[in-house]
């Protein structure tokens, strides 16, 4: 058996994550192109949920200053509220009959945040990575948004909405320890 390596590169860079949602209606009702765009973004927003979580648990590992518990505690719960969100949208792609991608190396290949640096104690300076990495994928949350509700799929968009909704809330309870 010849493995085309070209290929599966090009494939890979196409960055399907719609996998093998086919173009006709499916178990919600849903045209193939409602779904194949939902689960498109769903996915590519799950790779930056599960980035932003992991980048969560090296800061509340690390983190180090005045009012540590009380950031260290807010860390945890923020990651929790992020770890829901991960199952909510995986879950969402499999009611769509997609393929959820949630490897460490989909994550790693194919999320838009910034590596998260290492190295790093400061209160001020991880709440500050924290805030610009999720400023970002509420961005991105609120784009999927416009593209699933722009495709017809309007329960994906409500998906989506309650991760932006509490992206904001969570980017603000960071961010009230910066001022």
């Amino acid at each position: 058996m010849t493995v085309d390596i070209q290929g599966l590169e090009d494939l890979s860079k196409k960055m399907d994550f719609a996998g093998e949602v086919e173009n006709s209606i499916g178990l919600m009702g849903l045209e193939g192109n409602a779904r194949k765009v939902s689960v498109e973004v769903l996915n590519a927003c799950l790779v930056d949920e599960i980035a932003l979580g992991l980048a969560l648990k090296q800061a509340h590992w690390n983190v180090k200053g005045p009012n540590f518990i009380a950031v260290h505690e807010l860390l945890d719960n923020v990651h929790a509220r992020v770890q829901e969100q991960v199952d909510t949208i995986a879950e969402r792609v499999q009611i769509l009959d997609g393929t959820a991608v949630g490897t460490l190396e989909a994550v790693q290949k194919f999320t838009e945040l910034e590596p998260y640096p290492i190295g790093l104690t400061g209160i001020e300076a991880h709440l500050a990575e924290l805030c610009a990495r999720m400023l970002k994928l509420g961005a991105k949350l609120r784009k999927g948004i416009e593209e699933t509700e722009g495709a017809g799929d309007a329960d994906t968009a409500d998906v989506l909405t309650a991760a932006s909704r509490q992206m904001d809330k969570d980017v603000w309870f960071l961010h009230s320890h910066l001022e």
